[in-house]
Formats: C-alpha cells, sequence, structure tokens
C-alpha cells in the first residue's frame, strides 16, 4: 500500500464528507482550516498552504478517495498529466513538511483549539478531531478552598503567565529565520556586504534574411548569425529563480548579460555564472572535475577530461529532449580569487532544473543527505540527471557528487 492510500482508499471504497469531519459541521472545520493558513508557519510557505488547503477541501468535498499522491502533484503542483511520481517527490517531501508544521502550530499558536487536522503518517486524508476541554477538577473541601482562595488565585495567575512565556517561546524558536540547507549551500558565496552577479550567456541563433519571402527557397546566405540578442528560456527562468531567492534572503544582487561581464566583475564580488557551458566563460570550468563538453558529439559531462555515460546520444537539432544532465559548482576560484557558483545543464532544462534545486530547501536537503561533515566550508561540484516531461524539467536526481 503507498503512501496517500489508508486502508480504505487503498480498495476505492467512497469516504463521505460526513464520516471525514467525523460529524463535525464543515464550516467549523473551514473555520479551523483558516485559521491554520494563517498562522505564522503557514503563512510562510505557500505551497504548504495550497497543499493543506487542497486536501481538507477535496475531503469535505467527498473526494478523499481522490487524494492520491499523483493527483496530488497535477492539481497542486503544476505538474503535467504524464508525471510520475516515482521520479519526483515533492508530493511526499511537501507532505512531511505539511505535518511538521501542524505539529508546530499546535504546539504553540493552537494549543487550545477545539478543532485539529491532522495529516496521519503514510496518508494524504486530513482527519478532524474534537479536543475536548478538560473538565473542571472537583473541590472536596470548599473550606480549604474558601481559606486558601487567595493563594489559589496567584498559583493560577502564575501558571497562565508560565505558560505564556513558554508557549511565546516556542512560537519565536519554530517561526524564527531558520538556517536551512539553502542558507549553508550559499553562506559562502553571501559573506560580505557585495552584490552578487548573475550572469547569463547569449545563446546563438541563426536568424532569417526578413527580405527572403516565404515562397523563395532558402539558400545558406537567407541565414545571418546573431550571437547578442537571445538568452535560453531556461537560463532566463535559472535567473528567475535565484534573483526571488536572493530578494527574500535581502541580498543585493545585479544582473549581467553577455559581454557585459568582465573579468573583473568576477574578481570584484561573488559570481553566479547560468548556463556556462556555452559562454566565453567556459574555459573557467574546464580545469574542474565536472566539465560539460558542449564541443564534443555527443555532447557530454566528462570526469577530469575523460568521457562518462551522462550524455545525450540522441539530441536532436531543434534540443527537445526527453532527459538532461547538469553540473552544479560552488568553489573558490583560483582565477577570480572570489567565489563562483555555476549552474548548467546540457540544454536549457539541466540548466533550469540545476537553479530550481539550489533555490529550494527540499530539493537540495534531498540531494545532499549523503554530503560529508563540514561540506558547507568546501568546494563542491553536483552532477544531476534530469527527465523532461513536455518540455518541463523533473526535479533532478543527483548522480554524482564531488566535495574538496
Amino acid at each position: 500500500m503507498g503512501e496517500g492510500q489508508t486502508p480504505e482508499t487503498a480498495h476505492g471504497v467512497h469516504q463521505s464528507a460526513h464520516d471525514s469531519t467525523r460529524g463535525i459541521p464543515q464550516p467549523i472545520v473551514r473555520a479551523a482550516l483558516n485559521q491554520i493558513l494563517q498562522s505564522q508557519g503557514f503563512r510562510s510557505s505557500r505551497r504548504s498552504q495550497d497543499f493543506l488547503r487542497y486536501v481538507v477541501e477535496r475531503t469535505l468535498e467527498g473526494q478523499a478517495d481522490a487524494l492520491k499522491e499523483r493527483t496530488i502533484g497535477i492539481d497542486v503542483f503544476g505538474r503535467s498529466s504524464s508525471y510520475d511520481p516515482s521520479d519526483d517527490a515533492t508530493v511526499r517531501v511537501k507532505a512531511g513538511e505539511v505535518r511538521k508544521r501542524l505539529g508546530l502550530y499546535y504546539a504553540s499558536e493552537g494549543r487550545l483549539d477545539e478543532i485539529r487536522i491532522e495529516l496521519p503518517h503514510g496518508a494524504y486524508v486530513p482527519e478532524f478531531h474534537r479536543i475536548e476541554a478538560p473538565a473542571a477538577l472537583e473541590i472536596k473541601h470548599p473550606e480549604l478552598a474558601e481559606s486558601h482562595g487567595g493563594v489559589r488565585r496567584w498559583t493560577i495567575a502564575l501558571a497562565m503567565l508560565v505558560a505564556l512565556a513558554v508557549a511565546s517561546g516556542i512560537a519565536w524558536f519554530e517561526t524564527r529565520p531558520a538556517s536551512t540547507v539553502v542558507d549553508q549551500f550559499w553562506a559562502p558565496v553571501l559573506h560580505g556586504s557585495a552584490p552578487v552577479l548573475l550572469s547569463t550567456a547569449y545563446v546563438p541563433v541563426y536568424g532569417v534574411d526578413p527580405k527572403m519571402a516565404p515562397e523563395r527557397p532558402t539558400k545558406l546566405e537567407d541565414f545571418v548569425l546573431l550571437t547578442d540578442q537571445f538568452v535560453g528560456g531556461g537560463d532566463l527562468l535559472a535567473v528567475t529563480r535565484i534573483s526571488a531567492m536572493l530578494d527574500r534572503m535581502h541580498r543585493p544582487f545585479r544582473v549581467k548579460i553577455g559581454s557585459d561581464v568582465s573579468f573583473q566583475d568576477l574578481r570584484t564580488a561573488p559570481a553566479v555564472l547560468i548556463g556556462y557551458s556555452y559562454t566565453r566563460w567556459r574555459d573557467i570550468s574546464k580545469e574542474l572535475r565536472f566539465f560539460i563538453d558542449a564541443e564534443s558529439r555527443p555532447r557530454i559531462v566528462t570526469d577530469n577530461g575523460k568521457p562518462t555515460e551522462w550524455s545525450l546520444p540522441n539530441l536532436p537539432a531543434d534540443r527537445r529532449t526527453s532527459e538532461d544532465y547538469a553540473i552544479v559548482t560552488r568553489v573558490f576560484h583560483p582565477d577570480t580569487q572570489a567565489m563562483l557558483v555555476e549552474v548548467a545543464g546540457i540544454t536549457q532544462y539541466g540548466t533550469e532544473a540545476g537553479a530550481d534545486m539550489i533555490s529550494n530547501p527540499e530539493l537540495l536537503a534531498e540531494a545532499l543527505h549523503d554530503a560529508p561533515k563540514g561540506w558547507q566550508n568546501k568546494n563542491l561540484q553536483l552532477v544531476l540527471h534530469v527527465k523532461v516531461i513536455s518540455g518541463t524539467p523533473a526535479s533532478p536526481k543527483v548522480v554524482k557528487t564531488y566535495f574538496w
């Protein structure tokens, strides 16, 4: 039985909305949901909000039996209709995160909530519970209660203050800015106050002479090489993801394209080179262990200059591929004497997936789960394999790591 299937849903038995709410009126459940979504732990994660809202609403609508990993991936996270959960753990990872956020919420802000929403382990169908308030303690000796009434009132007041202080401490501890694996990855790069340089390259494109009529036969002289007008779509998305991450971190950055970037730029500030395998900066990376040799056929990732199995032998002329390989590098480069991050795929799909990984705590944590102790302060290279589904890269998988 896979995750997302309860004993009832695994056999396709329809679960009614009344059964799933355990007799709790739906408006009350929705009110509890809204309160959770507005809490500090959920306000900071739009995807966690979307996930919890989706599974709760589907359950209230009597569609609990449809809450499967693939359905959630398509409806909540925008995966394509050919989405295969075995290749993309986004839904499972997010479900685990939502469970943790719910646990933290009920340990702090929601500790007195009467209605609780829980997401059982191994399932995507939420459960709703009514928590009864503890009954008042019976006073068997009223004369003692009367004589010590003042003491009891002070004791209760003190207990309430202590409880409030503890709850406030828990809330601060759990909602403070955490040092995520993304923070750790970028810490050496963001050391200091210099703005981070984001650089992507122009992609050479052959344009057609506009004077050529559609009915005219195509000749070689009709095509013009355009070297400084187009940027790859995947490279552009990579810049967008990393710049959005830096903005959330409140770190200054500047974006430069193509020949606007000088060697002096790379020497004066940390830099992120995107799609470098097709740029004039490829020589900076040529001496590293893993390198994308875009001039060879087939295009391939090399290991200390030697061919590997990580290649695209059937890459078509239109570069529409069902898979890709990419390299993520973070290194203090001896030539520039500055921190350098490089993200590049054999095609634009790998570049986009690599940028997604190093800006997403869930994906990066999965990629670095076997990293050696102290990796945060080491140079590193990650070789990624990416499946491409309907023109969209899936979550990348690490096939090789190198730390030094």
